[in-house]
C-alpha cells in the first residue's frame, strides 16, 4: 500500500471511495458534483501548506485525507475516508493517513489543526479523541475554517 499526494487521474478513485461512504454508510445525501473541493483538488487543497493524500492498494484508492491551509498557522483536516476493507488491524490505514498529515503539518510550521464531522461518525469521534484531538465549540473555530453544512461536531489539535 502506498500513501502519496494526489495527482491528476486520481479523481474517479477518490469519488468511488468517498461518495458511497458518505451516502450509504452515513446517510449524507451528497454527490461528487456537490463537493467542488473534489473537482479542484490542486486549487483547493494543494496551496500554501495544504495537501491531499490518497492511499492506493493494488491500483485502487482505499483512503484519503487532506489538509487545507486556513492561514495564521492553522490547517483544516478534511476528507478523511478509509474503505471498510482497510479499517482497523492489520492495515491501520486511518492512523497512517493521520500520521502523514501530522508530519507534513509540523514540517510546514502549522501550530493547530481543526476538523468538522457529523454526529453520525461515532468511530471518527473515538479515533480523533484517541489521537489527541479535543472537542471545540463552533464559535471557537478560526474565521478561515471551511465549515460544511453537515458538520455538527468540531475538534482541534495543538501541534
Amino acid at each position: 500500500m502506498d500513501i502519496r499526494p494526489y495527482r491528476p487521474g486520481d479523481e474517479s478513485g477518490i469519488a468511488d471511495l468517498i461518495v458511497p461512504i458518505q451516502r450509504e454508510e452515513f446517510g449524507v445525501p451528497i454527490t461528487y458534483a456537490e463537493q467542488p473541493d473534489l473537482g479542484d483538488i490542486p486549487g483547493f487543497y494543494q496551496r500554501g501548506a495544504g495537501q491531499f493524500w490518497v492511499a492506493v492498494d493494488d491500483g485502487r484508492v482505499v483512503g484519503t485525507v487532506s489538509l487545507k491551509d486556513i492561514g495564521d498557522g492553522a490547517g483544516a483536516l478534511r476528507k478523511m475516508f478509509v474503505a471498510a476493507s482497510h479499517r482497523g488491524a492489520p492495515h491501520r490505514l486511518a492512523a497512517g493517513l493521520l500520521n502523514v498529515l501530522l508530519d507534513h503539518s509540523r514540517a510546514q510550521g502549522l501550530r493547530a489543526l481543526y476538523l468538522g464531522t457529523t454526529d453520525k461518525f461515532l468511530a471518527a469521534h473515538r479515533f480523533y479523541g484517541k489521537n489527541g484531538f479535543q472537542v471545540v465549540a463552533p464559535d471557537a473555530l478560526p474565521a478561515g475554517f471551511p465549515r460544511m453544512a453537515v458538520d455538527s461536531r468540531f475538534y482541534t489539535l495543538v501541534l
